[in-house]
């Protein structure tokens, strides 16, 4: 297996090895990418009786889908008042429902396959680093009332009885959000894909391609897959072989660190199973493993992967200065990952020509959005609604290329040092 040496790796519950794709075999659809999406897509098909094959260059789940924070919650990585502006108020209040769809959909998929390695924990708490309690409130009540969600607030007091800092204001908690092993989920899809007959190829880039007319070919360099559909879900790993596809997002880099095992220790901070995540922009998001005995902590972005040994030090900066306490918590490990963002900063469904599908740009709410981006181009494909449609609004658009990773650096600078000021006037 090619996997980096992450925490989900070092707790994999399963290592078959899939062969590469050798000569030519054909299927209903070829899906290229076996990350969130692409499996999610498989899956769904080969339920519905296609014959289908999956593509991966690497090992299953090897990009981001495989080594992220793990949470599990409804809503895209920008706003609601963004998506509305773009595709309406109806519309937004749609593509928000799916979101939450696409929690469940997890959920109820970890359940039905039975996949006990993806450990799910439930609860994610959100906080805020300046006092403001009467924007949660009004949230909270908002998506009561459009939604029938239920959150629940909590106070400064409540906040600080379990999460020991000074940093944290208030914050809401969504009880049906949940945490879990992403690689052991997406194992758990991969098996289940296989055992419904499809085919699932490793170490097997697509590195050639004819889209035009009724049948569609993907090559590899050993192999190729003739097919009627062709499903494009490769995210920050994207290569040259769809040109449109990779100038549509950028590649963006997080990082991820593991602490020793030090339960006594990380529970003078932190006396909650929760995954937490504050409302910076790129905030910090973390979690406890193993029981409590370990932490998870992630955060930061760049336009370019660093050194994750480099960045470590930096979330390690970011850890004590929120939890003084965890001065002496020592980091055993630590890794990156290459999200893709669109330039609107929401997920690309759809169409791109007759039988040629796109699923990707899934950065900063991966889990959930994945998994609705996945089951819509499915009943796209078999014909069952179109609701990938109302991710028309956000389309394929050019995303600036390197002046794009330059923009969104400064972007990212700029919103870094509204927090710190809005954090210092509280």
């Amino acid at each position: 297996m090619s996997y980096p040496n992450t925490y989900y790796k070092q707790t994999i519950a399963e290592t078959n090895v899939r062969p590469p794709l050798s000569g030519t075999v054909e299927c209903d659809t070829v899906i290229i990418g076996g990350g969130l999406a692409g499996l999610t897509t498989a899956l769904q098909l080969a339920r519905a009786g296609q014959s289908v094959v999956v593509l991966e260059a690497e090992s299953v789940g090897f990009g981001a889908s495989g080594r992220n924070g793990g949470f599990v919650s409804p809503g895209f990585a920008t706003g609601s008042d963004n998506i509305a502006r773009m595709a309406g108020t109806e519309a937004a209040r749609q593509i928000h429902r799916l979101s939450i769809e696409g929690v469940e959909f997890v959920r109820e998929t970890i359940e039905a396959l039975k996949i006990d390695g993806a450990r799910p924990q439930p609860g994610i708490t959100s906080v805020l680093r300046y006092d403001d309690g009467g924007s949660l409130k009004a949230h909270a009540d908002e998506m009561r009332r459009i939604y029938g969600y239920e959150l629940d607030y909590l106070s400064t007091g409540e906040v600080r009885s379990v999460l020991k800092s000074n940093r944290y204001f208030h914050a809401l908690r969504d009880p049906k959000a949940f945490h879990m092993h992403p690689l052991n989920y997406l194992r758990g899809l991969a098996r289940e894909i296989e055992r419904l007959g499809g085919r699932i190829y490793e170490g097997s880039a697509a590195t050639g391609s004819v889209l035009d007319g009724a049948e569609k070919t993907v090559s590899t360099s050993g192999g190729r897959v003739r097919a009627r559909h062709v499903v494009f879900t490769t995210g920050g790993y994207t290569g040259s072989l769809n040109g449109r596809l990779k100038r549509s997002f950028l590649p963006i880099a997080t990082y991820v660190m593991l602490s020793e095992e030090a339960p006594e220790l990380i529970r003078t901070a932190i006396a909650t199973t929760d995954a937490i995540g504050d409302n910076r922009r790129a905030g910090d998001y973390y979690r406890l493993v193993e029981g409590g005995k370990r932490l998870l902590w992630g955060g930061r972005i760049t336009t370019r992967a660093a050194s994750p040994a480099a960045l470590a030090g930096e979330l390690r900066r970011e850890m004590v200065g929120t939890y003084p306490q965890l001065k002496d918590l020592k980091t055993e490990l630590a890794w990156s990952g290459l999200m893709s963002y669109a330039r609107h900063l929401m997920p690309q469904i759809g169409e791109m020509q007759p039988g040629v599908w796109h699923c990707t740009a899934f950065g900063g709410h991966g889990l959930n959005t994945t998994a609705i981006g996945g089951k819509l181009v499915a009943e796209g494909i078999l014909g069952q609604s179109d609701r990938y449609k109302l991710f028309k609004p956000f389309g394929l658009v050019w995303a600036g290329g390197y002046a794009g990773l330059a923009v969104a650096q400064l972007t990212y600078w700029k919103l870094q040092a509204q927090d710190w000021w809005r954090e210092r006037a509280a």
